[in-house]
């Protein structure tokens, strides 16, 4: 029983140190031996708690290469599937870069309809796949109001963000469509030809009330969109 609570306490650090960026994504933690000294606990307790971390979509092994960060979702524990950013991560190195951070006018934006608020957070952030342009992400956010915390979201999930800014998303859907990009985009993610796959996802708290509105531009070319399901 011991054993039990020391691996969830150990494991609960680690991910906090995934969600906060501290471990990034596609990097390794730290090796078996270095978090025994850690935490001052047994090499079974360690293994108990990364095994629990790769089971929620976390953490990959690799024998001969260490234990590899693939996901700082928040949502990995609600599905069996494995998300589209964890598939990625696997396959190359994801980094972020954030282009732009803004206060805007509400009714400038795409959820004027769908927002009382006057004005409303905006964050573009530009995904790349081992170094190469591959996803535009806009975010809209109605109810935060610290533009000066907006560069944390560098190395962070923006569900993080969102929760530390007393933000918890209870639901979300997705909507996807394939689009005719503009000429700016275009030249952001270097296409040589105009067309892109948009996914815009919409996050509401447990009321209904939106907290999240983000669209997304993918260059598919670079890697198809896909969703593993375990059955």
């Amino acid at each position: 029983m011991v054993v039990e609570i020391l691996y969830q306490k150990v494991a609960d650090d680690i991910k906090k140190n995934i969600l906060s960026g501290t471990y990034e994504v596609g990097s390794l933690i730290p090796t078996e031996n270095e978090l025994e000294e850690k935490y001052d606990v047994s090499k079974i307790t360690i293994r108990k708690a990364v095994e629990k971390l790769v089971a929620e979509g976390y953490l990959k092994k690799k024998s001969g290469i260490g234990t590899r960060v693939i996901s700082n979702n928040l949502f990995n524990k609600l599905s069996k599937a494995k998300s589209y950013s964890s598939i990625v991560n696997e396959s190359g190195n994801l980094t972020k870069q954030i282009l732009k951070a803004d206060i805007l006018a509400t009714k400038d934006t795409p959820v004027k309809a769908e927002s009382t608020n006057k004005n409303i957070v905006y964050i573009k952030r530009l995904y790349l796949l081992d170094n190469k342009p591959f996803i535009i992400v806009n975010h809209y956010l109605p109810n935060i109001d610290v533009a000066d915390e907006l560069q944390s979201l560098k190395n962070q999930s923006l569900y993080k963000f969102l929760r530390d800014n007393g933000q918890e998303i209870n639901s979300f859907n997705d909507e996807f469509s394939a689009i005719n990009i503009d000429e700016t985009d275009k030249k952001i993610l270097q296409k040589q030809d105009n067309l892109a796959l948009k996914r815009i996802r919409r996050g509401f708290d447990n009321k209904g009330n939106l907290i999240e509105y983000t669209e997304s531009i993918y260059d598919s070319n670079k890697m198809p969109y896909k969703i593993e399901y375990e059955i």
